[in-house]
């Protein structure tokens, strides 16, 4: 391996040239900061000092790039395993099935790691269930026809952070609706604890109240402008995407 002096004089002008025993030494600057390391490891052509003045704003823009791939790549795999899973129904027989997904939810944690995921402007919306591990909510779906002959339209969390309020709604088209009113409260940068205070199953004529049943938490995993991952005080996960419609009381 070339020994190479760190004593050299680089040309701060231009750092594609350096003075190397005295003498002006050339090299390409479409060349990688990466590639010119390894090169200065394994051979002769490049001093350090060059290295040293070479510009690696290329270098960290592909790394950021990389980045966002990434998250695109682990959204994309996780989407893909939970599509024709009946938002969890069929999942709750396949254990292989859950774990795949669950280890692909892991993925997106790590993505979201240290960020903040519960602000306002990104929190408050009406979120649409794609996917949960929730038997209470799973089991309403597979049997909706209990509640009238009919069957579970969307699943909805419709939040509002300014208000401290979070809506869990379960439509029955064409008019039914199971509806759970909680006050939410930010706790931490990815954590809401939740209370519920109301409880109503209704019909086109008619409704059912019910008492108010509980309290806990939720952190928000991953969140952007599509989809957001949770996981609550029970070990429960849930996935779910922005609505195209807002939902109103």
């Amino acid at each position: 391996m070339a020994v190479i002096s760190s004593g050299h004089r680089s040309n701060l002008q231009n750092p594609s040239i350096c003075i190397r025993k005295g003498k002006p030494y050339h090299f390409p600057a479409t060349l990688s900061h990466g590639f010119l390391r390894k090169k200065a490891a394994v051979s002769t052509p490049f001093p350090l000092c060059c290295l040293n003045n070479f510009d690696s704003s290329s270098s960290s823009g592909s790394a950021t790039q990389t980045a966002a791939e990434e998250a695109l790549l682990a959204k994309k795999n996780l989407l893909d395993l939970i599509a024709d899973e009946e938002r969890g129904v069929k999942t709750q027989e396949n254990p292989l099935k859950r774990m795949q997904i669950i280890k692909a939810i892991e993925a997106m944690r790590v993505i979201g790691k240290n960020t903040t995921t519960t602000s306002s402007a990104l929190l408050s919306d009406t979120w649409r269930m794609l996917w949960t591990t929730e038997k209470e909510q799973l089991f309403i779906i597979k049997n909706a026809y209990l509640f009238g002959n009919t069957r579970a339209g969307d699943v909805l969390q419709v939040i509002d952070v300014d208000a401290g309020v979070l809506n869990n709604v379960i439509t029955f088209p064409p008019s039914g609706v199971f509806f759970v009113r909680s006050n939410i409260e930010i706790v931490s940068p990815q954590r809401v604890n939740f209370r519920f205070t109301s409880a109503v199953l209704r019909g086109e004529n008619w409704e059912f109240p019910l008492p108010p049943f509980g309290r806990g938490w939720f952190e928000t995993l991953y969140i952007d402008d599509h989809i957001r991952v949770v996981k609550d005080i029970r070990g429960d996960y849930l996935i779910v995407d922005r609505a195209p419609y807002k939902w109103k009381e």
